[in-house]
């Protein structure tokens, strides 16, 4: 199932922060990427509906399997995305900034190439 690149981005953010910080809140994700807490909520209704996360009484977000799926391909992407541009040279800050973009429209295909040439240089 095809979601929206915005959600993808919650839920890789999700995940980061949880790795990060050991549990997530909304705050916690308006804080990361300085969006309203409106909008978070929203968000965060939108993706629990659909059955990508669960939020507890306390507020305290967790990611359920198809979320987890999701927010790991992502995490994945942009992780050696960055990693490849910045060892070809490209400034670290853009290269996150390049990945973060690439990283919801290259085709499985094409990511699975390339992360077979990025492990042969290893």
């Amino acid at each position: 199932m095809k979601i929206q690149e915005s959600a993808e981005n919650y839920l890789e953010t999700i995940l980061v922060l949880k790795k990060r910080l050991g549990q997530v809140r909304s705050i916690d994700i308006v804080n990361e990427l300085s969006f309203s807490k409106p909008s978070v909520s929203v968000a965060m209704k939108n993706l629990r509906t659909n059955g990508y996360i669960q939020v507890d009484k306390d507020g305290y977000i967790t990611l359920l399997d198809k979320g987890y799926a999701i927010a790991s391909k992502i995490y994945e992407r942009h992780t050696l995305l960055t990693k490849w541009l910045t060892a070809l040279g490209v400034d670290p800050d853009t290269a996150a900034k390049d990945a973060c973009r690439i990283e919801h429209v290259i085709s499985e295909e094409s990511f699975e190439k390339l992360k077979e040439h990025v492990d042969m240089k290893n």
